[in-house]
């Protein structure tokens, strides 16, 4: 199992971005990491200095989002649809994006989803409740 350290993620976004600017080959999850980083331009003067990104390692800003984790849960949140996994969830995100005209936007709101049932799992001290995620999104995707 693949369990990245904070400044493993880190060095990982920032040499995607360098490698789509650079148009350098990239491997499958490269690319797809490349994507969402092409949709958050805010993101782009962070993730072009590695150094000063594993700098601020572990100095939390509330002013902002963190750019690795924002981009993060967009990858997790593409993987869990790839492969079904929690069986269902690919479904509910396309009805969602569907309701919304927006992948991107669908995806903001399943990030939501995540965030508190991996929240209300800690809290709780129990494994992830995949089927209360599942029907988060799915009560999102039935609101206007």
């Amino acid at each position: 199992m693949f369990n990245p350290s904070q400044a493993d993620v880190r060095r990982f976004f920032c040499a995607v971005y360098t490698k789509r600017l650079q148009q350098q080959p990239m491997e499958a999850i490269e690319v797809l990491a490349g994507e969402w980083i092409a949709e958050h331009p805010e993101y782009h003067a962070e993730l072009a200095d590695v150094d000063a990104a594993l700098a601020r390692l572990g100095k939390a800003d509330a002013s902002r989002d963190n750019p690795f984790l924002h981009l993060s849960m967009h990858l997790s949140i593409s993987e869990q649809c790839s492969i079904d996994q929690p069986p269902g969830i690919r479904q509910a995100v396309e009805l969602l994006a569907a309701r919304r005209g927006d992948l991107h936007a669908a995806h903001h709101e399943v990030m939501e989803c995540l965030g508190s049932m991996l929240w209300e799992s800690q809290r709780a001290g129990r494994p992830p409740d995949g089927q209360a995620y599942i029907d988060a999104v799915r009560r999102r995707a039935t609101q206007d």
